[in-house]
């Protein structure tokens, strides 16, 4: 679940009886609209910032959802909702230029964004093409200078070639937003139409100058930094993130930024009248003043950050405040949905025969009873939850009937340098369809209802592959996912490879996207299960290869 609790200034107002917002200031948060005026229409600029909250279950507040919320869940990962104004981008990659991306070329990267765009819009087209085309004088070269004359974004990858950047300056004068990233430091930036003069750094898109303090380029500048440090992430959910940013700030609103755009004194009066006890407890707490000083410091894309605030000053105190001012009482009038692409299909078959719903738990169950945990995750796709070292998964059936646990325990390190465990409990209930599943969970006071899919598991149960899509309502944030696992946190071999990529093209991820989990010192996992928990119902772990 991705969670925002940048709302430090809020409770500081409320604490100190203001009545004005006067000099009020936040990343989560924004009061007004943007002054920028740019080609289609005025925009808010918003500010982004997943983080993580990993912290313990409220017992009085349960993660439940309805059988129609599940509904709604579950068709949402079907249906999409076209717009009506196209967004045109051109991306112009160096020729064999390698990304950071476990060294993936750059073309290969930008023409999965360019899929990964569609997703949030099917009207969000890009055009892929490298430089070296330029050499050519085929049709390819037209389709490239046809893009341009169109284009409402050009994006340039790691173009450092003389003539390809001469061929630039020379043919994008009226493209109005130009995004430079690893390029050569002759190419300038734009948004909107304006120059975004930049101090460069290697070939980084970052270190802007201070050439104005008109508020046109202090917003322009905003944008600018975050789009940057988003793309210095080096991630695919992050790059894609950068170029949502420029749209919704310069052509039109984005749907999946929409919800983190406050309603400014609704939410202060929303929180006065109902969390008033707890925002004062919040405040008089050090932890949980510190993690709310903390979040609101962070940048507002930096999920690390957010995250370290999180788990190095949770507290009680601050799980109640979320859960008053977001869960019971949506100050921040958010409604996220679960989203609706990519659509994964579950697996149908296991060792030859359909699957039913009971053997579908049975595989979440892995080898749990043989083992100590069900499986440990080998490398993750999500860059908020995915990658933290030392991820053990536990899948148990409850005491009640057809009651189904899943419980995460994994390590993380907080910003005094501890190393320290989580542990989180999700409440899971069968799809319509077998190996396709509704989790639930409390996270700090919030619900997140997530729709999980078991997208392949090998015979011999050396290795899986779930994916998951999510959402937190009222934090406003929505996300997916997936983990790769086996019963040692280790890649399963060379004979399983072909199958693997097969599963992970069914999910629409590619190799490169996935981040390796740290499995090499994970001393004494907080594991165990409640007493009358139950296992396998069909496949016993003897039936599984050691």
């Amino acid at each position: 679940m991705i969670l925002n609790l940048h709302l430090a200034p809020f409770a500081t107002v409320i604490l100190n009886r203001r009545t004005t917002f006067t000099g009020f200031k936040t990343r989560f948060i924004q009061l007004r609209q943007s002054p920028l005026q740019f080609s289609r229409e005025r925009a808010s600029i918003i500010s982004f910032s997943p983080a993580p909250l990993k912290t313990s279950t409220t017992d009085n507040f349960k993660a439940t959802s309805t059988e129609e919320e599940e509904e709604e869940d579950e068709e949402a990962v079907k249906t999409t909702e076209p717009s009506a104004t196209p967004v045109r981008i051109v991306a112009l990659v160096g020729e064999n230029s390698v990304s950071p991306l476990k060294s993936s070329p750059w073309l290969d990267v930008m023409l999965h964004t360019a899929k990964r765009l569609k997703w949030v819009d099917e009207a969000y087209d890009m055009l892929v093409f490298s430089d070296g085309l330029l050499k050519s004088t085929d049709k390819t070269k037209e389709n490239l200078h046809l893009g341009l004359r169109n284009a409402d974004i050009l994006l340039i990858v790691a173009v450092t070639n003389q003539e390809s950047i001469e061929w630039v300056q020379a043919n994008s004068v009226n493209v109005p937003s130009i995004l430079c990233f690893e390029s050569s430091p002759t190419l300038r930036n734009k948004l909107g139409g304006s120059i975004v003069e930049t101090k460069s750094n290697g070939y980084i898109f970052s270190k802007l100058t201070a050439i104005s303090q008109s508020k046109r380029k202090t917003e322009s500048t905003k944008i600018v930094q975050s789009v940057s440090e988003a793309w210095d992430r080096h991630n695919s959910d992050d790059i894609r993130f950068s170029l949502l940013v420029v749209i919704n700030a310069c052509i039109r609103p984005v749907p999946i930024l929409k919800n983190l755009r406050a309603k400014g004194f609704s939410t202060l009066n929303c929180m006065v009248k109902n969390c008033g006890p707890q925002i004062l407890n919040c405040l008089l707490d050090p932890n949980c003043r510190k993690a709310l000083q903390c979040l609101n410091k962070c940048s507002p894309v930096d999920q690390v950050c957010n995250y370290r605030c999180i788990a190095s000053y949770e507290s009680p105190c601050l799980e109640e405040f979320s859960l008053c001012v977001l869960q019971k009482n949506n100050c921040l009038e958010l409604d996220a949905k679960i989203p609706e692409k990519p659509s994964v299909p579950p697996m149908i078959k296991f060792r030859g025969d359909n699957l039913s719903h009971e053997t579908a738990e049975d595989l979440f169950v892995g080898w749990l009873g043989k083992l100590d945990w069900s499986w440990r995750v080998i490398a993750g796709q999500n860059p908020a939850y995915d990658q933290f070292p030392c991820q053990y998964q536990l899948f148990y059936r409850g005491k009640a009937k057809g009651s189904f646990w899943y419980e995460p325990i994994f390590r993380v390190r907080t910003l005094e340098g501890n190393l320290v465990w989580r542990r989180r409990k999700y409440r899971v209930r069968r799809g319509k369809v077998p190996a396709t599943f509704h989790f639930s969970v409390l996270d700090n006071g919030v619900v997140s209802n997530e729709f999980w899919t078991i997208v392949d598991v090998s015979d011999d149960f050396s290795w899986g592959l779930f994916h998951y899509h999510g959402a937190a309502r009222v934090a406003g944030q929505s996300y997916t996912g997936a983990v790769l696992v086996s019963p040692d946190g280790m890649y399963p071999d060379e004979t399983q490879r072909q199958r693997l990529f097969s599963a992970l093209d069914r999910c629409d991820i590619k190799e490169w996207e996935l981040f390796n989990v740290d499995n090499l010192s994970c001393p004494n996992p907080p594991l165990g299960l409640p007493e009358g928990s139950r296992l396998h119902s069909k496949i016993e772990p003897e039936d599984m290869k050691a």
